[in-house]
């Protein structure tokens, strides 16, 4: 039994290196998105940079928080293998929802994720255990709640104000250095980077370094006993180094940038370590303490676990050596510290997210406020502001850089100073809520979101932050399952479920890494096209990107349209919603389409915008009337089917099997010739389209002639319906291939 327990607990182990990967992929946004979106620093320096941060604060970390000792549940009534229940539960989840947002490039908090699985597997086992004692325990004395109320209120107060002062300062700062900065440097570097590095260095002595295991008591105490001097001190002692070093040249900026993004990593290893092995460490010391006292597992009370415990160092120091090498080889991390950037953008990017009613509610509301402001104030003072904020001036250290300097170095200022006061305030702060959050009030308050992107940037502001709602939610509900299930099941039910979240975990990354190989292509022509300079020769890098663009939905189209009408005359259900969820897909698609197709045709030089941006549009305005037409077949098929309604006649049921077999050899020619932009057979490939639609009038003409069989007119409606949407759906694929033809092959007239 002994030898059974060990294995649980190195089970518990190899979970919790699966957890450090997933962990830091998704928390290296919270450290790396300022530089990152400056472009301040080669992005390898960056990484090596951020590694000494993490592994610093990894290995002198402090390695264990109270709260997976007996944050949330109370040891002292739990046995042994409960306890080792409830941790287990927790790994296996927490790995798996991690990696769920990473993958969607989302990122979340693992502090709440953490607290919110401990509580539901606590809650989970609780049950059972005031089930099986007949009323000798309550919640009350089995959970500690106050901690998850309180991270819950810590969430609400993060976000809110974390947005707002990053509006305020970031705004006020703009107004005062404008963006066009290097000028106003020489009057403010001083007074800028004197309170930058003083709340940077602060955040490294309160949050990052002073509660760890190497740090003396007595200088814990000092630091502590002193903080107010200590400010005055680094406040004139920064003032007078940076002047200083202003004038012989040194960019202050940068130094802000790397040292917040040091400060920010080696505290998020410090501090946030626990979220990845404080649950193996609790176990590992549950073990430690069994074995110790010669108890029975079934009957041992974990009262020791009410005790605070430092982990072992060398757990620590191979905890960090994971995190740097999760950091430098992580491809998820790069994406999620994608999703922060390209909602802080100041340039034209590819919009991540669509657009939601609230979002599009909201910034009516806004236009509407900022027009009673602007009619109070006087118009000089308006145009002052407006001079502030004039873009044209912006000074980026690289063209595709997402901001500036200013703006990266107040954001890890502000994020550094308010976790610093929240933790010296006890207030459970998330370092993901509040770095993202500074990130979006800052980049409002830069202008960033205008009135071409804001719809898009607020509704993902608002997906990410319902994300992050979503997430305790998740992390209780899927807790407490698992708990359950491996109460029941025992050790059986842990191994078969230990095995199934590597083998998730193993095909995840395989299949992110395909999903990002396909999509790399694409997103580097687009990106191209987003850097090209009024002197590129930017049409035909947008013709090559749109014959990409639209071969992929044609195909696409294609195999939906093939699929619902053999999943219709199949009267096969499962087809047809599986039809159903892939038009929501190609929906979603076609929108980001169209919407690149703005930022390509702002690209353009005149003469090709004004001879063939129309075209462009056309073609994927097309684009879209296909998929629409195709849906209005979907929608009836799938409630025919779903409802048992009485199927098509055979003759009927051929005559759509052959339909549809020549409508998907007609699109897959359309979609070679605009794949190849090879337009020899363009007349044959009409002709074509113009035969198949006739045959289609003719068949609706011979059946609207036929008697109405009353029994079975649902199906004659749906069979009518079918002919005249696949003929509409043709002519849409006949229009697009015209507008193709003209945006790819016709030459600008001189």
């Amino acid at each position: 039994m002994e030898t059974l327990y060990i294995i649980l607990i190195a089970m518990l182990f190899i979970l919790a290196i699966f957890d450090l990967i997933v962990g830091v992929s998704n928390d290296a946004v919270n450290f790396l998105n300022s530089a990152v979106g400056s472009r301040a620093f080669n992005f390898k320096w960056l990484l090596a940079l951020a590694s000494v941060g993490i592994f610093i604060g990894a290995t002198f970390s402090n390695g264990m928080m109270d709260i997976t000792r007996h944050g949330i549940f109370q040891p002292e009534h739990y046995y042994f293998t409960e306890i080792i229940t409830i941790l287990i539960a927790v790994m296996l989840t927490d790995v798996v929802l991690l990696d769920r947002f990473n993958s969607l490039g989302m990122p979340t908090s693992t502090t709440v994720s953490l607290v919110f699985e401990l509580l539901g597997a606590s809650v989970a086992i609780a049950a059972l255990k005031i089930y099986k004692s007949s009323g000798e325990f309550s919640f009350g004395q089995l959970l500690n709640t106050d901690k998850a109320l309180s991270v819950i209120l810590g969430i609400f107060l993060s976000v809110a104000i974390a947005f707002s002062i990053g509006y305020l300062v970031q705004y006020i700062s703009r107004l005062v250095f404008s963006f066009g900065y290097k000028k106003n440097l020489r009057y403010f570097i001083g007074i800028f980077s004197s309170f930058s590095l003083t709340s940077i260095v602060y955040f490294i002595l309160v949050k990052g370094l002073k509660n760890a295991a190497f740090f003396p008591k007595s200088l814990q105490d000092w630091v502590t006993s002193n903080e107010a001097f200590l400010l005055l001190i680094m406040l004139g002692g920064f003032f007078v180094i940076s002047q200083l070093l202003h004038i012989i040249g040194v960019n202050m900026l940068k130094i802000i940038i790397a040292c917040g993004t040091f400060s920010l990593a080696l505290a998020f290893a410090g501090n946030d370590l626990v979220n990845f092995i404080g649950i193996p460490l609790t176990g590992l010391s549950s073990l430690q303490h069994l074995l110790l006292d010669g108890g029975n597992p079934e009957t041992y009370k974990m009262v020791a676990l009410t005790k605070s415990e430092s982990g072992q160092w060398y757990l620590l120091l191979l905890a960090g050596v994971v995190m740097v090498i999760a950091l430098l080889t992580s491809k998820k991390a790069h994406k999620v510290i994608q999703t922060s950037v390209s909602l802080s953008s100041q340039n034209e990017t590819d919009e991540i997210f669509g657009t939601n009613p609230l979002a599009r509610a909201i910034i009516r509301g806004v236009h509407a406020v900022s027009r009673q402001i602007n009619a109070i104030c006087p118009k000089k003072f308006s145009d002052w502001v407006d001079s502030r904020f004039c873009t044209q001036e912006i000074i980026l250290e690289k063209e595709d850089a997402a901001f500036d300097l200013i703006r990266a170095s107040i954001n890890l200022m502000l994020a550094s100073s308010l976790i610093a006061l929240g933790t010296s305030l006890k207030l459970p702060l998330s370092t993901t809520y509040v770095t993202f959050m500074v990130a979006m009030g800052s980049s409002l308050a830069d202008r960033a979101w205008n009135r071409e992107t804001a719809v898009y940037r607020i509704s993902g502001v608002l997906s990410v932050i319902g994300g992050w709602f979503f997430t305790a939610f998740a992390a209780f509900a899927s807790c407490f399952v698992v708990a359950f299930l491996l109460h029941f099941g025992k050790m059986p039910a842990i191994f078969i479920l230990f095995v199934a979240v590597i083998i998730f975990l193993i095909h995840s990354t395989i299949t992110f890494k395909k999903k990002e190989k396909q999509a790399k292509n694409t997103s580097d022509r687009f990106s191209n096209i987003l850097k090209a300079t009024p002197d590129t020769n930017v049409f035909p890098m947008i013709q090559e990107y749109s014959r990409e663009e639209w071969n992929n939905v044609l195909l696409f189209s294609k195999e939906c349209y093939s699929g619902i009408l053999h999943g219709f005359v199949e009267e096969n259900l499962v087809e047809l919603r599986n039809s159903k969820k892939q038009l929501k897909i190609l929906k979603k698609y076609i929108e980001k389409v169209r919407r690149q197709g703005t930022h390509c045709s702002r690209k353009m030089k005149q003469e090709d915008i004004l001879v063939k941006n129309f075209f462009l549009y056309q073609a994927n305005d097309f684009l879209g009337d296909s998929i629409f037409d195709i849906e209005q077949i979907c929608v009836p098929c799938l409630h025919h089917v779903d409802n048992h309604f009485p199927g098509l006649a055979q003759n009927k049921r051929d005559t759509l099997k052959k339909l549809s077999e020549k409508i998907s050899t007609t699109v897959e020619s359309c979609a070679s010739m605009i794949s190849k932009n090879e337009f020899e057979n363009y007349e044959s490939i009409i002709q074509n389209i113009r035969e198949t639609a006739n045959e289609i009038i003719q068949e609706r003409k011979r059946e609207m002639t036929l008697p109405i069989n009353s029994e079975n007119i649902r199906s004659e409606i749906i069979y009518l319906t079918i002919l005249y949407e696949s003929k509409s759906y043709l002519d849409a694929i006949r229009h697009l291939a015209k507008a193709a033809r003209k945006f790819l092959t016709e030459k600008p007239k001189t």
